[in-house]
């Protein structure tokens, strides 16, 4: 089976999705599928794959590759891929990993289009039934695996410090709800007498950094709040084995949170925002607190902190959630789904 992978960044890019369709298409070569990806992203200096990667394709490649396929995999809609897809009556599938709006939640006459060929698609799937209510009710719904062999706790590393957040430090991102939290805590700390404070370590790059390091002097946490920058790989699990929580207060709705599962892996017990795909991404495995609502946070955080049985209850099912997610456990799903695609088809 001959499967075109569509997805506008890939490897050497990090995101969520690019992680997403590696994972894919790792596991579907694996089994025995001949893989293509076809992407924008530019070349690394070396080749990690087996299959081929298409970069910058020109309109002939396009054509070729797409006539090529026995099946067309949207990773996410990227149209400036996936039009010849209109001369070529080749299966598709189409997976949903975000809103199809703008951020302001208006609907541009690009987003228009999209949702005209999602209606186009054999098959549609989103990351989680947030986003499928959201933005297209016939989607089937498989939730987002993890780097499994990557992120893991590591034992020999003690929890010694408390809160982490990690992300793209945007206003969208919540990090500022964060460094308010460590500042309410340790107000919470002096005013009943105590003398260590909770701590943060924020991981991360992005346009807010140096607000929110005028933030952190301003309020005097220079003690309680430390910057990591970003971090990756071996060098970022290490540093999320370190900490006991992960903070992820995102004042946007996310469609599903990849990063709230490798925080679990890393034994993190996640604190999620209320809507979007968080909550679907946590399971029973944490706390939810009010969409960009501070006092919601605070309360929530101060009743785990006062409450040790219930973080024993929650961590209990760290395990079980973790292996509903393993690459392995979703990427079957999709095989499922993309052989039922291709049988029907070639039965008609």
């Amino acid at each position: 089976m001959k499967i075109l992978i569509l997805t506008d960044r890939f490897y050497p890019d990090i995101g969520g999705i690019e992680m997403n369709s590696e994972i894919l298409a790792n596991y579907l070569y694996d089994s025995g599928c001949e893989i293509k990806i076809m992407t924008w992203s530019k070349s690394s200096s070396k080749n990690e794959f087996p299959y081929t990667i298409v970069r910058e394709p020109n309109k002939i490649r396009m054509f070729k590759e797409h006539k090529w396929a026995d099946l067309v995999f949207e990773n996410n809609p990227c149209l400036k891929l996936s039009w010849p897809l209109i001369l070529f009556r080749k299966p598709h599938l189409i997976a949903l990993h975000t809103w199809i709006q703008r951020l302001d939640g208006k609907i541009s006459i690009q987003d228009k289009v999209k949702n005209i060929w999602l209606k186009k698609a054999k098959a549609v799937i989103a990351v989680s039934k947030a986003l499928r209510n959201g933005t297209f009710e016939e989607a089937l719904v498989i939730e987002n695996s993890y780097k499994e062999d990557l992120f893991k706790r590591i034992p020999e590393i003690p929890k010694i410090k408390d809160f982490v957040f990690l992300g793209r430090l945007v206003s969208d991102k919540g990090a500022d709800m964060a460094i308010e939290l460590i500042a309410r805590l340790k107000e919470n700390d002096s005013s009943l007498g105590r003398a260590t404070f909770k701590n943060l370590t924020i991981i991360g790059d992005g346009p807010e950094m140096n607000v929110l390091k005028d933030v952190v002097k301003t309020t005097h946490l220079e003690d309680n709040v430390f910057f990591e920058g970003a971090l990756s790989g071996e060098e970022l699990v290490k540093k999320l084995n370190e900490h006991k929580y992960i903070l992820i207060p995102s004042r946007w709705k996310e469609p599903f949170g990849i990063v709230a599962l490798e925080g679990i892996a890393c034994g993190c017990l996640p604190i999620v925002s209320n809507e979007g795909g968080l909550p679907e991404a946590i399971g029973n495995t944490g706390i939810v607190f009010e969409r960009n609502n501070f006092e919601s946070l605070y309360n929530n955080v101060q009743d785990l902190l006062k409450n040790p049985l219930m973080e024993k209850i929650l961590r209990s099912y760290f395990k079980s959630h973790l292996e509903e997610h393993t690459s392995k456990q979703v990427s079957e799903k999709y095989l499922k789904i993309i052989e039922s695609i291709v049988n029907s088809y070639e039965r008609n």
